[in-house]
């Protein structure tokens, strides 16, 4: 079971990677209900091994391009993100004090603060893409304006996946003109 997990969250952030064209450098959240994986409601059943592994698929995938990866705590820390220290100096962003635990912060975030190696925790990011594992809504940390991705990957275990990029906002009006590599 959790090497399925392993190989499922690796093939979803591969096909995410893909789709999105993230370059070195940039931001990739998720958030991951270890309990909705199990079959379980959201924040009832956290296990450390389930976001282990499901970890063990997306980190080195992302490591191996230059990602940096954002880890969103779960709603008792109000979504809070984890992530690694060069990161939030590079985009400036004021780190918290708080340590995820697996029931106040979420077994996933809990995994990635223990596996980074500066990790810190920030209150909000502007992420260029992300993965959303059984609903914890990860929408608040993506940068405007979200687009759905539709990927192979439907399910991580028995969690819901669903996936965005970002792309740059259209201004102008009807006589604009739009880079078509951004779209």
């Amino acid at each position: 079971m959790l090497e399925e997990l392993t190989n499922q969250a690796r093939q979803a952030t591969e096909q995410v990677l893909e789709v999105a064209k993230l370059t070195k450098g940039q931001l990739f959240v998720v958030g991951c209900s270890s309990s909705e994986v199990c079959g379980s409601r959201i924040g009832t059943n956290s296990s450390l091994e389930t976001a282990q592994a499901i970890f063990a698929g997306i980190y080195p995938v992302l490591q191996e391009r230059g990602i940096y990866l954002a880890a969103q705590c779960c709603e008792h820390l109000n979504r809070a993100i984890i992530i690694e220290r060069e990161a939030a100096q590079k985009f400036g962003y004021e780190e918290v004090n708080v340590v995820p635990q697996p029931k106040a912060g979420g077994s996933f975030a809990t995994t990635a603060y223990a596996a980074f190696a500066h990790p810190v925790a920030v209150e909000e990011i502007r992420a260029d893409a992300g993965m959303d594992i059984g609903g914890t809504l990860i929408g608040m940390h993506l940068k405007r304006v979200a687009v759905p991705l539709r990927i192979e990957v439907k399910h991580i275990g028995e969690a819901i996946l669903l996936c965005a990029r970002t792309r740059p906002k259209f201004i102008g009006g009807s006589r604009a003109h739009y880079d078509d590599t951004k779209m």
